[in-house]
């Protein structure tokens, strides 16, 4: 089974940045799509950044475009967010996962955007 780490979340001001990183276990991370979600408290799960198996294309959510940067290593199998211009709705907790996504996701790592 794939096991996903992620890491890099924290308390920042509004207009701070970030940079998470997901590490992944398994042959399987440059085969795959992946992306980053998010989940805030009493909303839906949302994909907000997806990125192809060799960096060949990217997407992103309308909330965070112009703002956040997905990438990845494979020879480290770990993806990146690099997230800019933090705004107090972007506080959540990030996960990454395939796209789609499977069945096992890492803890997340809580991202707080508050002066």
């Amino acid at each position: 089974q794939v096991q996903l780490v992620e890491s890099g979340g924290g308390l920042v001001q509004p207009g701070g940045s970030l940079r998470l990183s997901c590490s992944a276990s398994g042959s399987i991370f440059s085969l795959v799509t992946m992306g980053w979600y998010r989940r805030a408290p009493g909303k839906q799960r949302e994909l907000v950044a997806a990125i192809a198996p060799s960096s060949e294309s990217t997407n992103y959510a309308k909330s965070v475009k112009g703002r956040f940067t997905i990438s990845r290593d494979n020879a480290k199998n770990t993806a990146y967010l690099q997230m800019n211009s933090l705004k107090p709705e972007d506080t959540a907790v990030y996960y990454c996962n395939k796209v789609p996504y499977g069945t096992n996701w890492g803890q997340g790592t809580q991202v707080t955007v508050s002066s």
